[in-house]
């Protein structure tokens, strides 16, 4: 063989290697909620059919599922849509395709809500009439009734009557329609009917029906949404279905060993760093007593395809209710952020309740860290630093403004102050900051002042803890690192030396005696009548 063609063969073998390789490359369905466009495009799908398995050999015909957004839920719904359309084709491979199902073909009504806004009355009309003339076209239904309860009810029957088999119905964001009216009035009262009329027909329609399954970020108490619907099987918080949305520790180093071999090579770490890069920024949920760590789905699927640790879930929209709520309920954040509540509170949003934790939770910004069985209690906590960052970066504008160019270098100093054991430097920082909030945004109180410098420290990466329990009393923020130890007691409108003395007198350093580390005592003041910090004290 000459020279040129064993050429030829070499670069016509690296072309075949470089295109096996391509094919064989993982794809990430970024924003894909179609089951089946998944899976006829060869993109990863975590398999979640065993859920179905369980829902369909339980007995139970209502179900309620609640999960932030972006945890696949639209997914799921659109699983089991395929699932009961008979479509075992796009099932290969997955438990449910090893079971003794039928496959026999259901009617099913899928209901989206998730595609309007709703910042308008006749948004969710439109959005019914579209699928409600779709469906009546579908199973020949030509009296057409005035009202959207009693059209949907029609089409539930007739859909049953014309093919045999008793209706499946799925709807997603059940809440969309009142979640995006939360401070207009007017606007969630109109849909709260409009919506209690619609799913009351999943009662009055039962012998038509095969399966209800609702999806949404939240179960709205007090509001009658669900007054006919009290066989509702609420799974929220079912350890049975703990892990049905998101992916689990397992899963994930089952399924994309790819995709986190590419993001170490990225970032020029090891696979094992990688995966506590991923397990920092994306790890931490918990939706049940038992239930596994659950990563974010959306920032995993994001952070694989991009090869980067970014904040994807926070970049999808932060309610800005989330933000004016704890500003406005005047609490402690770090107190409420790492709270102890009854589990059953957690499932209802009552809009009368101005305490923000429950909404906190039902929209992913806080999730279960450990369940109390003597109490039937849980403790709360932020999930992880991506969810953490994004609520810090959104919640610091409520008390501070940032200061253009200027903004860097006081980060910087507080951060290198602290580091460097340098309290003086940090102190010189943090003043010139809290210098800039304006007039329009002042410092009602002392919570207010506390919540800023918590806020303002913990962006900046540092180990904060504020409102720490002694023997004695509170410290209102201890912030520690490898080498120093700072005991940060923040009086408003009262001396630096006051705050010190209070530190003494408390005893507040006794429990670092024993301590490697320097302790510095800190002692400030702050005027809510100049917006300022006015001085302090270092002992």
């Amino acid at each position: 063989m000459s020279d040129i063609c064993k050429e030829n063969v070499k670069t016509l073998s690296l072309y075949a290697k470089r295109r096996v390789m391509e094919e064989k490359k993982v794809k990430y369905a970024i924003g894909d909620q179609d089951f089946r466009s998944l899976r006829e495009g060869g993109c990863l799908y975590i398999d979640k059919t065993p859920y179905i398995d369980r829902i369909i050999n339980s007995g139970t015909k209502y179900y309620f599922l609640a999960r932030p957004r972006r945890f696949g839920k639209s997914l799921f719904l659109s699983t089991l849509r395929y699932f009961f359309e008979g479509r075992r084709e796009l099932f290969k491979g997955l438990y449910i395709d090893s079971t003794d199902w039928d496959w026999a073909p259901y009617p099913v009504l899928h209901l989206d809500l998730n595609s309007d806004k709703y910042d308008e009355q006749g948004r969710l009309d439109d959005v019914l009439n579209t699928l409600f003339v779709r469906w009546e076209e579908k199973y020949g239904i030509t009296e057409i009734s005035e009202t959207y309860s009693q059209r949907f009810k029609n089409i539930i029957s007739q859909a049953h009557y014309k093919t045999g088999k008793p209706v499946v119905i799925l709807v997603d964001e059940y809440d969309k329609p009142l979640v995006g009216n939360l401070r207009k009035k007017d606007n969630f009262e109109h849909y709260r009917l409009k919506l209690a009329n619609i799913y009351s027909n999943f009662k009055s329609s039962a012998e038509h029906i095969k399966l209800v399954f609702l999806t949404g970020v939240s179960r709205f108490s007090k509001l009658s949404v669900f007054s006919d619907l009290n066989n509702l099987k609420d799974i929220t918080f079912d350890d049975n279905f703990a892990d049905v949305c998101g992916i689990t520790e397992n899963e994930l180093l089952a399924g994309f060993r790819q995709g986190i071999g590419d993001l170490a090579r990225e970032y020029e770490c090891s696979y094992e760093e990688a995966c506590i890069l991923l397990k920092q920024n994306y790890d931490g949920y918990r939706f049940a007593r038992k239930g596994s760590d659950i990563y974010n789905p959306w920032s995993v699927l994001n952070a694989m395809d991009e090869k980067d640790i970014r904040n994807f879930w926070n970049g999808t929209g932060t309610p800005t209710i989330i933000s004016e709520r704890l500003r406005n309920a005047n609490v402690d954040i770090e107190k409420t952020l790492n709270a102890r509540w009854r589990l059953d509170d957690l499932g209802g949003l009552d809009l009368l309740s101005a305490d923000p934790t429950a909404l906190l939770y039902q929209t992913g910004y806080l999730t279960i860290a450990d369940y109390d069985r003597r109490t039937s209690t849980v403790r709360l906590k932020v999930p992880n630093n991506e969810v953490k960052r994004g609520l810090f970066n959104d919640l610091l504008p409520f008390y501070v403004k940032p200061h253009g160019s200027t903004l860097k270098m006081m980060l910087d100093g507080i951060y290198d102050g602290i580091c460097d054991g340098r309290p003086e430097e940090m102190l010189k920082s943090l003043r010139a900051y809290f210098a800039g909030i304006p007039y329009d945004l002042k410092m009602e109180n002392e919570n207010n002042f506390h919540n800023a410098f918590y806020i303002l420290v913990t962006l900046i990466g540092l180990n904060a803890k504020a409102e720490v329990h002694t023997s004695d009393g509170r410290i209102d923020l201890l912030i520690e690192t490898p080498d120093y130890v700072y005991i940060i007691e923040l009086k408003y409108d009262a001396s630096a030396e006051d705050a010190l003395q209070q530190i003494d007198d408390k005893e507040y350093a006794l429990q670092f005696e024993t301590d490697d580390r320097k302790v510095f005592k800190i002692g400030v003041s702050f005027s809510s009548e100049t917006r300022r910090i006015e001085g302090w004290v270092i002992k």
